[in-house]
């Protein structure tokens, strides 16, 4: 015959509280609290369905008159009310797509090389670098972006890509400086630090016993770092390419100074182009007219659709990894 005695967190996960012999004072006082968490978790959401429901009102004029060809349309005329976002997506898309590829490389890079490689008295000094980086206003970046990195991809970089790779169409064209690959590489610098110092953390809380156990097999702190180490933290870091892909969606001051600001779709990184949230800044306040205002508020909403679907199937691909692995999600 044998007893099987519940914890805390069995109870919890089959549903019931264990007893834990509260006084009154304290009875009340924990549903106070569960009350105000779950207050905070409502507002929270209602915030998110609010924000949703007042761009989709402010934008139901243009919604109404562009229909769906509003998404695949290249045409911006407000002279004429002639509207299109496919433009802005367009650099949206390939910005961000930029910006977290390189940001990606580095910042996990350098979050393995701080973790497991570096020695205290370097890892520390840099890693409190990469996040004082974080702390930089966006407007700053913007213009060290025109005044330093715009000049210099326009007369080393972009230059040295054209003669090298300028069989492929995305090195091809007019060099400005500024550009797709400018936006690119902005936001990339501003995203490395969220990437880096989460999965530097993420990595030294990967328990110890991992690593011991592979280096007793005869595997090098390389091997350990990439085959170990790095697969017991990869939710956690997907998760932190996530958020600071959602910042470089919605970037926008930075953007703005070095992407060109032309709503043109062109397959060269080299040219000039346009966001979402840049063509919001910029041209929000020279909105005449009730259409203009409304399909502004469409791009708007755009934005915020298509952060959600990246946030969702980031989660989804999280859960998928999580459960692969045998761990609750």
């Amino acid at each position: 015959m044998s007893i099987e005695l519940d914890s805390p967190r069995t109870a919890a996960r089959a549903g019931r509280i264990a007893p834990r012999g509260l006084t009154p004072r304290q009875a009340v006082a924990d549903r106070v609290f569960r009350g105000a968490l779950l207050g905070a978790t409502l507002l929270f959401v209602a915030i998110i369905v609010g924000l949703f429901l007042e761009l989709v009102r402010g934008s139901w004029e243009s919604i109404v008159a562009f229909g769906p060809r509003f998404l695949s349309s290249s045409e911006w005329n407000p002279v004429v009310n002639h509207f299109g976002a496919l433009p802005f997506i367009f650099g949206t898309v390939v910005s961000s797509a930029i910006a977290i590829v390189v940001a990606g490389i580095v910042g996990i890079s350098a979050a393995v090389f701080l973790a497991e490689f570096a020695p205290m008295r370097v890892a520390r000094p840099i890693s409190f670098f990469i996040e004082l980086l974080a702390a930089v206003p966006s407007v700053v970046f913007g213009l060290w972006g025109l005044f330093v990195l715009a000049p210099f991809l326009g007369s080393t970089v972009d230059p040295f890509l054209q003669r090298y790779l300028g069989f492929l169409p995305f090195f091809q064209g007019t060099i400005y400086g500024i550009g797709l690959l400018a936006a690119g590489l902005l936001l990339a610098l501003m995203i490395v630090p969220t990437v880096a110092a989460i999965a530097r953390d993420l990595i030294v809380a990967v328990p110890n016993e991992l690593r011991e156990a592979s280096m007793s097999l005869g595997a090098t702190r390389w091997e350990t770092a990439t085959r170990v180490v790095l697969p017991a933290a990869r939710a956690g870091i997907i998760g932190a390419c996530v958020l600071a892909l959602g910042r470089a969606l919605g970037e926008t001051i930075a953007v703005t100074m070095v992407i060109g600001n032309r709503p043109a779709i062109s397959a060269s990184l080299f040219a000039p182009a346009y966001t979402l949230s840049s063509v919001i800044a910029n041209e929000f306040t020279e909105a005449t007219s009730s259409i203009y205002l409304s399909a502004l508020l469409e791009l708007g909403l755009i934005l915020f659709v298509i952060s959600v679907i990246v946030n969702g199937a980031a989660r989804l691909m999280m859960w998928s990894m999580l459960r692969s692995q045998g761990r609750r999600p």
